[in-house]
């Protein structure tokens, strides 16, 4: 049997969301920086309308400027590791980025999201770098029991998009606080950002889960999530729209941003709270709709989550939350009000996405043995 050798990775890490950066860079497990970089509705602007593609040199611009902050040379990074993006189907595991999977990310061929920069920026800079590059757990694992598979329209069937990396690793995180092996565990995981995913964990697979890439449940801060079919097909034919404005309604436009001018929920908050807007601030709706907005948000997670617990047949050993939006303190407080009878609730504010991706490609650099290859 292999042992491993330990030995201390410098490694970067880069976690593309749709309203945000996450990235780090670590000797070992000892961070030399850690940043999450929110990018406002202004930031983005600029890119409206335009494939995700766009935003490459803004993003590799500030990954740069972070190395050269902390005085991190290139020639020391020994793997970049990026979140993996819309791909077909794969199983879970670690992937080198081959220029297969980089076209395929950068053509947008299985679809256009911030994830898909998560690969491209690794492979970009680990090429300066001189070092190899990693996706693991992308977003488009697919561990579906077939009935899910169902949307009522067979030409059109439910996908497995979501929030894979930080679903499972927040799941195995608290299946080994609770002394089981994640394996052994059936739990419900809501991972809450820019987008939303609600899965149901089956003894170590995902075997349903919200799609919120594709319109699929809940909204999100600016996401739609599942709309009335008949009014928007209404919409589409309207003659008011292009299609590139239906689909930011749906992914860019939609959810809290639409209702209330911005996709903040910090700052929505607070605004809820004393009144007082931001200089600069988007916000274009009183105190009470923002409250009712956001109580709308909440209360979407809540019954996606209900209907998680109801797949895996009300054996539950216990609920996630984790993602961006379980910073807040009043959000996750209110999820536990509406499901907190339905198992026991952690709240992983953030991600560790950072930390699974290190562990990822210092495995990788360890034991090539288990890197797969994207055919």
């Amino acid at each position: 049997m292999r042992h491993p050798k330990r030995v201390n990775y410098n490694i970067l890490v880069i976690n593309p969301g749709s309203t945000s950066d996450d990235i780090g860079y670590y000797r070992g497990r000892t961070a030399i920086f850690e940043a999450t970089v929110r990018y406002s509705m202004t930031d983005l602007e600029a890119y409206e309308g335009q494939n995700v593609m766009a935003q490459i040199p803004l993003r590799r611009k500030l990954i740069l400027d972070y190395l050269l902050e902390h005085h991190v040379p290139l020639h020391e990074i020994q793997a970049v590791i990026g979140r993996g993006g819309l791909l077909h189907a794969l199983e879970g595991g670690v992937y080198a980025v081959n220029e297969l999977m980089f076209k395929d990310l950068k053509d947008g061929k299985y679809g256009n999201h911030a994830s898909n920069l998560g690969g491209i920026l690794a492979k970009d800079i680990a090429k300066y770098a001189n070092c190899p590059s990693f996706i693991a757990n992308p977003v488009i694992v697919d561990e579906f029991e077939p009935v899910a598979r169902y949307s009522g329209m067979p030409e059109n069937p439910r996908i497995s998009i979501f929030h894979a990396l930080s679903q499972k690793r927040v799941a195995q995180l608290i299946a080994g606080q609770r002394g089981k092996l994640y394996a052994e565990t059936n739990c419900v995981v809501c991972h809450g950002g820019g987008g939303v995913s609600v899965g149901a964990h089956r003894q170590g697979r995902v075997i349903d889960v919200t799609n919120g890439f594709e319109g699929d449940g809940p909204m999100t801060p600016q996401r739609s999530g599942s709309t009335p079919g008949s009014k928007l097909v209404q919409m589409c034919f309207s003659g008011k729209y292009t299609e590139q404005e239906i689909r930011l309604k749906m992914r860019g436009k939609g959810g809290l941003v639409a209702y209330t001018g911005t996709s903040d929920v910090k700052e929505l908050e607070e605004f809820i709270a004393n009144g007082k807007k931001r200089p600069g601030s988007l916000i274009k709706c009183s105190r009470a709709e923002a409250k009712l907005a956001l109580e709308a948000l909440i209360y979407q997670l809540s019954k996606a989550i209900g209907e998680m617990a109801v797949v895996l047949e009300g054996k539950v050993d216990f609920i996630a939350l984790t993602g961006g939006l379980m910073h807040s303190q009043y959000i996750p407080q209110k999820i536990s009000e509406y499901t907190g009878w339905i198992a026991p609730i952690y709240v992983f504010p953030g991600s560790e996405e950072k930390d699974a991706l290190r562990a990822a490609a210092a495995q990788a650099l360890d034991d090539p043995a288990i890197i797969k290859q994207y055919q």
